[in-house]
């Protein structure tokens, strides 16, 4: 079976080498541009394009793939080298471009998607973050046959992921991207075997797990202690959650929330310190900071965050700026 690959982050990659070591052939990959990233904005190639070149693949990186828009031209050299590899199958994961019509319609077995969610639950661009956000018990994977519709296609096959109490997105997306890799693998070997089979998605129960906003990232203290916790495991790598304390900013990486009730003390106000972590009064319960992180600093656990930085009790953060 031949096969184009599409996709961008450290999460595609895991499923194209997958897909590689499955014996499956990868023409040509398709990635987004390389972009500037670290102190000095360099040009940085994606995850995907670094594993391709590695592996003599040939990488094509179109600003889009929409014939009529403003990078046409792009669009119309990628429509050339897809159509030059007559693949069976393009294999989408976390690429980061709508697909086009006349892409959807290409391929022999169309374009698989492989969504880190149990559709229709959390359709779009962060569904790992947004899982951890709303306190989701489990996700999974879903390989999706893409239509024209945001990530609305009918399901091939889907398996089912617990989500740890600790789960940050980091640790969460690493066991996801393992599970694709396994389940693309396990749907072209039936798609070739004539034995893949669409289910249409249910009309209940659609959720949209909208792209994060680097100010979501500002914690909120008049929200309950156990959302704010989980909003620092979701933003966990990126953005990081973050809070204003005496005009610094500062970046939480681990908290938990408390079963004790705030005693006293408004939404931010910090109530008690310790090398267990920084006890925080929101507004329902207290959130316990266990490790967290200062402009230019480390990430720390709390006792040696606190022997260098000095933080005490009655100190209140910054309430969240406005959006």
């Amino acid at each position: 079976m031949r096969v184009i690959f599409a996709g961008t982050p450290e999460f595609a990659s895991i499923a194209m080498a997958r897909l590689h070591t499955a014996g499956f052939e990868i023409s040509l990959v398709l990635t987004q541009p390389d972009r500037p990233a670290g102190r000095g904005l360099v040009l940085q190639p994606s995850g995907v394009k670094q594993w391709a070149q590695h592996h003599g693949i040939a990488v094509v990186q179109p600003r889009s793939l929409r014939l009529d828009g403003k990078f046409s031209d792009d669009a119309r050299s990628a429509r050339q080298a897809i159509e030059a590899k007559q693949a069976d199958v393009l294999v989408v994961a976390a690429y980061g471009l709508m697909l086009p019509a006349w892409l959807l319609e290409l391929p022999r077995f169309g374009c698989l998607n492989i969504h880190a969610s149990l559709l229709p639950r959390w359709r779009g661009a962060a569904p790992i973050h947004r899982a951890i956000e709303a306190g989701d018990a489990a996700t999974g994977i879903t390989i999706m046959q893409m239509d024209a519709g945001l990530d609305t296609g009918g399901m091939l096959l889907t398996e089912k992921l617990m989500i740890h109490a600790d789960d940050s997105t980091g640790s969460l997306h690493d066991r996801l991207a393992a599970l694709g890799g396994e389940l693309i693998v396990e749907a072209l070997k039936r798609a070739g075997g004539g034995t893949l089979r669409a289910t249409p998605q249910p009309t209940e129960g659609v959720s949209y797990a909208g792209k994060i906003d680097k100010r979501e990232a500002a914690l909120d203290w008049n929200g309950p202690a156990a959302l704010l916790a989980r909003q620092i495991r979701a933003f966990n790598p990126a953005p990081g959650a973050s809070g204003v304390l005496a005009g610094e900013s500062l970046k939480f990486w681990q908290a938990c929330a408390l079963e004790t009730a705030a005693a006293g003390g408004a939404p931010g106000q910090i109530l008690a310190v310790s090398a267990a972590g920084i006890d925080v009064a929101t507004g329902e319960g207290v959130l316990r900071v266990s490790r967290l992180q200062k402009a230019g600093g480390k990430a720390l656990a709390a006792g040696e965050f606190l022997r260098g930085y000095a933080v005490a009790p009655g100190a209140v953060f910054d309430s969240k700026p406005a959006a």
